[in-house]
């Protein structure tokens, strides 16, 4: 039995009561207020190395991916920096995701729960609220992504849909009839996918990430096949840093690979909390992460170098790029398996959060099913097309609420490495008695809560304030830092903090 699966049984054993969920322990001194079904922690963990391998893939193959690492190669490196850049990037969040994914792993518990040790069982809702609202923008914004690629299909068949794919003609609230129709298709697929629950999720990723390095790799053979092998580099743009003047640049880029995977880092433990051991867990991040994530880039940037040659202008945009192939079983395929691309990252990043967030704050009300479906919901009624295009709007949204994602992250780091001593009381995690661990004052770890202000304040203030623009990139690492920092130095102050 491995390490992990064994803290639990430890942890839940003796007096567990029946329950109607095979693969979770529910105990009687449970709260109902603190606990159902998906919220307890698991009986059973069965994710392996190669699940969490799939995770990552869903994660970095979609078309925000795609943009972000070809935007790497662009600004103005040579290859072997932006490849050196990558890799201590995607090195950093490895090392992250390994001390994020411990405590759930070991607990068998999600990430709000597992935030009820920092901020309180009921402060708690505090964290969940806040990776939730961003999930639920993130999800909005990524099913209208995956909808246009569902309109260029529709469109190669049946040109004559032309008219009701104009916003000006066809329109309301800013999408034409034919993106609603697309949308809302593409919203349909993801809730049936979900509501199947997680097993069916782990199918759906174990397959989604390798068929798209398929077409990934079939599309770029093709371009440079048409374009030529001596027409393509790994450069996207001229020359412009040269010695030292490159590193401010490098460390932009790391900066910027760190901050796309901020938001899947943070609640990392709701996927952590099924792998059989944290060993596989691990392994599944190094496969998943530094040799996926480079792979990938590789494969990027080499499609996207091609486009030049090909198509006579440059192409970062996959679907896009796919669209100008004269094959239409080609662009079929492209199309479709960008879109699965999409709904793969869309279902791990910015459902399975929200549903376990919105479900912690009245679990006896609100199922993870349930929870998810709330966020399908609002991001409809937040309308991301108006969000997207609109890039003021988007840059201050966006930005604001990704500033308190390093701090939630430091105050998670630090109470379970540095206060906890990686020692969890597992039950009373769901214990609402003023004489448990994680009650604190009615609820409420106020430390944790002070802490989330001051270090949230300075990275959102790096967002919105053009003075502070040029540390807008480093925000995340701020964040973690005054977070882990501010935490710590106040829990030191804090009888009950062992």
């Amino acid at each position: 039995m491995s390490h992990g699966v064994a803290t639990i049984a430890e942890a839940t054993s003796g007096g567990a009561a029946p329950d109607a969920h095979p693969g979770v322990t529910i105990k009687p001194g449970y709260d109902e207020r603190l606990t159902n079904e998906d919220l307890a922690p698991l009986r059973s963990q069965t994710w392996g190395t190669y699940n969490i391998f799939a995770f990552w893939m869903s994660d970095v193959h979609s078309v925000g991916g795609y943009i972000t690492a070809g935007s790497l190669f662009s600004l103005g490196l040579v290859s072997w920096q932006v490849l050196a850049s990558l890799l201590v990037g995607i090195l950093i969040v490895q090392l992250f995701c390994n001390l994020v994914a411990k405590p759930s792993q070991v607990t068998g518990t999600p990430y709000p729960v597992i935030c009820r040790a920092s901020f309180g069982v009921k402060g708690a809702n505090i964290p969940a609220i806040i990776r939730g609202l961003i999930a639920v923008a993130w999800y909005g914004i990524q099913t209208y992504l995956a909808s246009s690629a569902f309109m260029i299909v529709a469109l190669r068949f049946y040109p004559e849909l032309g008219p009701y794919a104009d916003v000006a003609t066809s329109g309301f609230v800013g999408l034409s009839s034919l993106g609603w129709a697309s949308f809302m298709a593409l919203w349909v697929i993801q809730a049936l996918v979900f509501w199947r629950g997680m097993e069916a999720i782990r199918k759906f990723i174990d397959w989604a990430g390798p068929a798209v390095y398929v077409v990934m790799i079939a599309l770029a053979a093709y371009l440079v096949a048409k374009a030529g092998i001596d027409k393509v580099g790994l450069s996207l743009g001229e020359v412009r840093y040269q010695g030292w003047d490159a590193v401010p640049v490098m460390l932009n880029a790391i900066a910027l690979v760190v901050s796309y995977f901020s938001g899947p880092m943070l609640n990392f433990g709701d996927f952590s909390r099924y792998g059989k051991s944290f060993a596989a867990v691990k392994a599944g991040n190094v496969w998943g992460l530094p040799v996926n994530f480079i792979g990938f880039s590789l494969l990027t940037v080499i499609t996207t170098s091609a486009t030049l040659p090909v198509f006579g202008r440059l192409i970062i945009d996959p679907v896009e790029t796919v669209s100008r192939i004269d094959n239409t079983y080609a662009v079929v395929l492209g199309a479709f398996t960008f879109m699965t691309a999409t709904i793969g990252i869309n279902i791990v990043a910015n459902f399975v959060s929200p549903a376990f967030d919105f479900s912690n704050v009245a679990p006896q009300h609100i199922s993870w099913r349930m929870g998810g479906m709330i966020a399908a919901v609002a991001s409809i009624f937040i309308t991301p097309w108006n969000l997207y295009n609109n890039p003021a709007v988007i840059h201050y949204t966006l930005d604001v609420l990704g500033g308190f994602i390093g701090p939630l992250f430091g105050i998670l780091i630090a109470d379970y490495y540095v206060v906890r001593r990686q020692h969890v009381v597992v039950d009373d995690l769901y214990s609402m008695s003023p004489t448990g661990r994680y009650w604190y004052t009615d609820g409420y770890n106020r430390a944790a809560i002070l802490s989330v202000i001051p270090s949230a304040l300075v990275p959102v203030l790096c967002a919105v304030v053009p003075a502070l623009s040029g540390l807008a990139n480093f925000s995340w690492f701020i964040g973690v830092g005054l977070g882990f920092a501010t935490y710590v130095a106040l829990m030191r102050r804090t009888p009950q903090a062992s």
